[in-house]
C-alpha cells in the first residue's frame, strides 16, 4: 500500500503517523549517514594533532633532535589542517542539504 506524498509515514509499532521532528531527523540521517560520528572523529583527530604539534613545537624551540622533530611537527600541522578542512567540508554539505 503506497501512501500519498503529503502525509508522513506510519509507525508500524503504533500505527500512528511519525512525529514531524522525528521524521525530519530520520530523513537527514538517511541523506548523510554517520555525520555526527564523522564530525566527532574530525574533532578528536584534530585535537590529537594539535597536542602533538604543541609538543613538537616546544621540542623544536628547545633544539632537541631537530632532524626528526621537524618532520613530525610538519605531519602534526598537516593532520590539523586536514581535519579542519574535512570538518568545514562537512559543515558546508550540511548547510546545502537543508
Amino acid at each position: 500500500m503506497t501512501q500519498p506524498s503529503n502525509r508522513r509515514p506510519i509507525d508500524p509499532d503504533t500505527n500512528q503517523p511519525i512525529a514531524a521532528e522525528k521524521y525530519a531527523r530520520l530523513k537527514a540521517e538517511a541523506k548523510a549517514p554517520y555525520r555526527g560520528l564523522r564530525q566527532f572523529i574530525y574533532v578528536a583527530f584534530g585535537m590529537s594533532g594539535f597536542i602533538g604539534g604543541f609538543i613538537f613545537f616546544f621540542q623544536l624551540l628547545a633544539g632537541r633532535d631537530v632532524e626528526t622533530t621537524l618532520p613530525n611537527f610538519a605531519l602534526q600541522v598537516g593532520v590539523v589542517a586536514l581535519m579542519i578542512w574535512l570538518f568545514r567540508l562537512e559543515q558546508r554539505s550540511k548547510r546545502s542539504s537543508k
